[in-house]
């Protein structure tokens, strides 16, 4: 049933577009961008550099982390407010294990997230 919902949304977009393109005639699609001085820039390999020394240029200017690191009470805290009784997740490991578990397993669930956040 989805699929079908899925196909029929993506059916009318493509009429909608193509409406859209009728009423106002073919117009290319262009990709330009600003560089630094703000003179506009075309061709692929002059957008890719453009957008490599932006990132940079972010990465620099963001030298601290957006997100405080997560406290071993955080989790401690999240993990007492698990519902009981459910299906596990994708981990397969259901909640009641996690919430009888002690300090030592919410230790090492601690440092499984800050191992993936870094």
């Amino acid at each position: 049933m989805r699929n079908f919902l899925t196909s029929k949304i993506k059916n009318i977009r493509d009429f909608y577009r193509g409406n859209n393109d009728f009423k106002k005639g073919y117009q290319p699609r262009t990709n330009i961008v600003k560089d630094e001085k703000g003179d506009l820039v075309a061709g692929s390999h002059s957008i890719s550099a453009r957008w490599r020394n932006h990132v940079r240029q972010k990465d620099i200017n963001t030298a601290q982390p957006l997100v405080p690191q997560l406290s071993a009470l955080e989790v401690e805290l999240a993990t007492e407010k698990l519902k009981s009784h459910k299906s596990p997740g994708i981990d397969q490991i259901p909640a009641e294990v996690m919430k009888a578990g002690s300090r030592t397993i919410h230790y090492e669930i601690h440092q499984l997230i800050i191992s993936i956040w870094n």
